[in-house]
């Protein structure tokens, strides 16, 4: 095993690397001073330009106010689905879960805004930011119930019975022994959902309104312009913001 442990540790420290290195040099080029790849000194002025540019922030609102409602909604209604999974089996159902995961985010947003032309044909209803909410929790659900169920199946459910034998209804029983016992577990995929409903581009592109313009649809059009630093300074902001929130996530989903 000994001999093992250190190509292993070379293996896992490449990969890494392959990973996280342009991210790395992204974030530090954020600090250049140059709007070119040639470093020229220290500089804060691209953070400064992108905290002053009002289309990014109006755009960061946006991802915001999408991201907080897709989250709370896809929290609930996928910490209920799988405690019901967790109360009665369903194979067929809870395979069907995973579609959404495997599935080209592409075919998802055609299919989605297919949807909602033919509902809104009958509603009158255009598109906008109701609509990438709405989008946002189709697609968030499918991560809060795996996570939820990967916590569900740690419980005993011993401890819910005896809790109804002892006088407790089924909402107080969930409420006082079962929610407590998953918590963790329910807010590592709320804190999953809101970063994956903040990321998404290419759903969000399909299913925007004129007046929804999220953060990542910003950046993309920014950056297909031309090579502008502001992009890196935002980047490098997104990536430290969601890999705390992606860490947090997984400490909490083991506690």
């Amino acid at each position: 095993m000994k001999k093992l442990r250190a190509p292993l540790a070379i293996y896992a420290v490449l990969a890494y690397l392959f990973l996280h290195l342009p991210l790395l040099i992204l974030s530090g080029f954020s600090f250049n001073e140059s709007r070119f790849t040639v470093w020229q000194g220290f500089s804060l002025v691209w953070y400064r330009a992108a905290f002053q540019n009002q289309q990014l922030k109006e755009a960061a609102w946006n991802s915001l106010i999408i991201a907080i409602s897709a989250t709370v909604a896809a929290t609930i209604i996928g910490t209920l689905c799988a405690y019901g999974f967790w109360k009665r089996s369903s194979p067929v159902l809870a395979g069907s879960l995973y579609m959404s995961l495997v599935t080209p985010e592409i075919v998802s947003g055609i299919s989605l805004l297919a949807f909602y032309q033919w509902i809104f044909r009958f509603l009158r209803v255009q598109l906008g930011m109701h609509t990438v909410i709405l989008a946002h929790v189709s697609f968030s659900i499918a991560y809060v119930v795996i996570v939820v169920m990967a916590r569900l199946r740690t419980v005993d459910a011993q401890l819910e019975e005896a809790a109804l034998d002892l006088g407790a209804n089924e909402w107080e029983a969930f409420h006082y022994v079962t929610l407590p016992a998953i918590l963790p577990g329910v807010i590592a995929a709320a804190l999953l959902a809101f970063t994956v409903s903040f990321d998404d581009y290419v759903i969000t592109s399909m299913v925007a309104g004129v007046d929804s313009e999220t953060l990542p649809m910003v950046i993309y059009a920014i950056a297909r312009r031309g090579v502008n630093p502001v992009v890196n300074a935002i980047s490098a902001l997104i990536v430290v913001g969601f890999g705390s929130l992606i860490l947090i996530s997984e400490r909490l989903r083991e506690t």
